[in-house]
């Protein structure tokens, strides 16, 4: 299966129903599949290469930046998704990982970009969708220039790699992980046997569509779902929504659920359209869980994954979150469900061998919902591969009843509201403060964020730290994702032997008492 079969079959089986949303703009299944169709062609026209062609499309969440991606899918070329929200220098690094050499973006970012053109040497052509920006095509008049033509035919490719998405190691270097027509295929099979949906779906589209929110529209196309898109999950908009569209399908992480479930309109309508009010990318607190099943109803989801795992690695559906609460078991809340159907599991010790249940271990997946590789990194490969199976990297174990626990991380990463933010990025930043000796960024545990990002400073002798200004710094170099929240100076940091920080002890210290360490 190719990931845009989904719609391409509600094209045909649903042609006026509306597949986008936004404010007063509805595009209907049929419009929506002419123009994808249309820019497919055109992109094969300029010499898209079936599986080797990397383009990538930014923008915030927008109904035509949805249609790119779709065509970019159906032209047979490898989408590369890039975060609004990072930096325009984060960008440009995962660009460039993953050789993107065309770039469709919102006219916004794409000044950006064209305004740095050193930091985009792999770019041959940028393309705008919303409007015409000196330096980049229009894509309305690429596509008025076009003769007629239809897409290209694409053979049914099971390994062709479709989509490059970006992580960080924990040296902040991105990583391009790969996914085949077969990862997807593989999500959208397990997304329907754990989601089963009698109704059209009307699915709100509010996180950016980069991440989660926009892989999961994927499986819902092919019951001609409705995508209501919003450019952002601010919780008014969000309650009006849900109210306006009787929608089903909602993702939100943790932090925006928090802030919805904190506005004084939550009560204010019913939510029985709801059937799947998903939540994943972060641990959600217990009694936040517990109230947004009081509000929302028997409704909350959680799905565990990562990059190299999108979406479907364990499912926690709505009865099982209803029957651990209706028994006061609490642990059970704790968990982030279990193993999909196509999707192995198990928790191996530090040699590769299962153990039992109860005993924390390395999570690790198996199957073709897994990324095949990293982009041209076969080092960094091989650290995740073992005998069959990917090292998630995460800590957990798994009770009687096959439920997971993720407890804590192998690795020195933070998620905060959702996103990934790599300690050491954020340390290199704050070191070329002139004023700072040493410093140790971490996570500390956060009601709304999950986790929230915490610099501890060691300042040079006789140095005067503003702990704002270090907070501005890291915002204006890294963006607001990624910047701490906090700041603490302290007057020596603890160090080992060798004079390395003790940044465990330091996180320790914060984490003291609780049930996770994530």
């Amino acid at each position: 299966m190719r990931p845009t079969d989904p719609f391409e079959s509600a094209a045909r089986s649903f042609p006026d129903v509306p597949a986008f949303v936004a404010g007063e703009v509805v595009v209907s299944y049929a419009q929506a599949w002419t123009r994808i169709k249309s820019i497919a062609a055109l992109l094969h026209s300029l010499g898209v290469e079936d599986g080797e062609t990397k383009i990538a499309v930014y923008s915030p969440n927008d109904i035509a930046a949805m249609m790119c991606v779709l065509a970019v899918l159906r032209a047979g070329a490898v989408w590369v998704p890039i975060n609004a929200r990072n930096s325009l220098t984060d960008n440009a690094a995962v660009m460039d990982g993953a050789d993107c050499s065309i770039l469709i973006a919102h006219s916004e970012f794409a000044e950006r970009c064209l305004g740095q053109p050193e930091l985009f040497p792999k770019i041959e052509m940028v393309i705008t969708f919303d409007r015409e920006v000196p330096g980049a095509r229009f894509l309305d008049a690429l596509l008025a220039e076009a003769s007629e033509r239809a897409p290209p035919k694409l053979r049914d490719i099971p390994e062709r790699v479709s989509a490059i998405l970006s992580t960080s190691g924990t040296t902040g270097v991105p990583k391009g992980v790969v996914w085949t027509d077969l990862v997807w295929e593989t999500m959208i099979a397990n997304f329907w046997v754990h989601m089963p949906c009698e109704a059209r779906p009307v699915y709100l589209l509010a996180a950016p569509m980069t991440h989660a929110a926009g892989v999961l529209a994927f499986p819902l196309f092919a019951a001609g779902a409705t995508v209501v898109v919003l450019p952002r999950p601010d919780p008014k908009a969000l309650i009006d929504a849900i109210a306006a569209h009787r929608v089903t399908h909602l993702f939100l992480p943790p932090t925006a659920i928090y802030a919805l479930l904190d506005h004084p309109d939550v009560r204010s309508i019913g939510y029985g359209s709801l059937r799947y009010f998903i939540y994943t990318a972060a641990p959600m607190a217990v009694e936040k869980l517990k109230q947004a099943i009081e509000v929302f109803g028997p409704v909350m989801t959680q799905l565990y994954g990562q990059a190299e795992a999108p979406a479907m690695g364990t499912f926690f559906g709505p009865a099982e979150h209803v029957e651990a609460l209706s028994r006061g078991d609490n642990d059970k809340l704790w968990s982030c469900g279990r193993p999909c159907l196509l999707t192995g599991l198990d928790i191996h010790d530090q040699h590769g061998q299962s153990v039992p249940p109860l005993r924390l271990g390395e999570i690790v997946l198996r199957g073709n919902l897994i990324s095949p590789y990293y982009y041209r990194d076969p080092e960094a490969t091989a650290e995740v591969k073992r005998d069959g199976w990917h090292l998630t990297g995460d800590l957990g174990y798994r009770d009687e009843d096959g439920f997971v626990y993720i407890v804590d991380r192998k690795k020195d990463m933070i998620v905060s509201g959702g996103f990934n933010v790599y300690s050491a990025e954020v340390e290199k930043v704050i070191l070329s403060h002139s004023g700072i000796r040493e410093c140790a960024v971490i996570g500390v545990p956060d009601e709304k964020w999950g986790e929230a990002v915490k610099a501890i400073i060691e300042p040079n002798a006789g140095a005067t730290i503003d702990p704002q200004e270090i907070i501005e710094l890291c915002k204006a170099r890294l963006g607001g994702v990624k910047a701490p929240k906090s700041v603490e100076v302290w007057s020596i940091l603890p160090r080992n032997a060798n004079g390395k920080v003790l940044k465990r002890q330091i996180r320790e210290s914060y984490w003291s008492g609780r049930r996770r360490a994530i």
